[in-house]
Formats: structure tokens, C-alpha cells, sequence
């Protein structure tokens, strides 16, 4: 899937996809952008532009939640538990020079977390049994294996 670019500033809108065929939108209302100085590689701009970007959205009060259905609210909200900090989910950026550069990645990764977040679970596995032939090609070849080895016995002196 290629990652697609969501412009800063305005809503988060995820085009349909599996497990949620409508769509989704976080308003811009509910994202909160944080600005600061980042820390690495940026030249002489390093100590003066806050390019780092911390994104944050308050999953379980967010009204945008209530437009899916009960079990894709539960699939968010475990799916997203253990990157909640009080109810909210920051998403942290500095990687690029630019503010504007970090605020798409910001929301690239929010969009990639929903996008997770919103499939759903894998079928469960049907249990299959071997058939017959695999069962003896695999025993055949422990057969085969095993007098290989015991070849290897010990050297025994024909002449004696």
C-alpha cells in the first residue's frame, strides 16, 4: 500500500479500506500539534526552529470514534492501548529539518496506527492433518537417515 501524504493543519480523512468500508475522519478540532526544539543533525537552525512535532488525540473521548460501529470503537481501543498516555495518543516526529516535514510524518504515522487499528482479525487457523503419502515420505526419509548414520559406526578391520 503506498503511503499517501495528509496535509497538516486540516482533518485526518483515511480513504476506505479493509474494516472500515465508509472511510474515517479525525476532525482537525481533535488534533492537537506541539511544537519544540529537536534534538540531532539541523546545522546552524538546530537551536532556534521547533521542528519537533508531538501530535496528540484523545482516542477515548473522541467523537469520531462514535461514527464506527461497537467492534471496530473495542478493535481501536485495545489495539491502541498500550500507546495510550491518560486517553490520549501522542505521536512524536523529528526526523526531517522541516516543521512541515514532521507534521506529515506525524500524521502519517497517526493514519498508519488507525489504519491498524481498524482491520479486522485474521480468520482462525483450521487445523489440517497430514495425509497418508506425507506421513510416509517422512517416515521413509527418518528410515533412510537413520541407516545413513548408523553407517557411520564405528571402523572395523576386515583383515583381523
Amino acid at each position: 500500500m503506498a503511503t499517501s501524504r495528509y496535509e497538516p493543519g486540516g482533518d485526518l480523512v483515511l480513504a476506505p479500506g479493509p474494516g472500515f468500508r465508509s472511510g474515517f475522519v479525525v476532525p482537525a478540532a481533535e488534533l492537537i500539534e506541539r511544537f519544540s526544539r529537536s534534538s540531532g543533525p539541523g546545522g546552524q537552525g538546530v537551536n532556534t526552529t521547533d521542528s519537533r512535532v508531538e501530535l496528540r488525540w484523545r482516542v477515548l473521548d473522541s467523537p469520531a470514534l462514535a461514527r464506527l460501529s461497537e467492534g471496530q470503537r473495542v478493535r481501536v481501543q485495545s489495539a491502541l492501548q498500550d500507546r495510550l498516555v491518560s486517553g490520549e495518543l501522542i505521536i512524536v516526529a523529528s526526523e526531517h529539518r522541516s516543521q512541515r516535514q514532521n507534521r506529515v510524518a506525524a500524521r502519517n504515522r497517526l493514519a498508519e496506527a488507525l489504519r491498524a487499528a481498524l482491520l479486522p482479525p485474521p480468520a482462525p487457523r483450521r487445523a489440517t492433518r497430514p495425509t497418508r503419502g506425507s506421513q510416509r515420505r517422512r517416515l521413509e526419509a527418518k528410515k533412510q537417515r537413520g541407516s545413513t548414520k548408523s553407517g557411520r559406526g564405528q571402523v572395523r578391520d576386515h583383515d583381523a
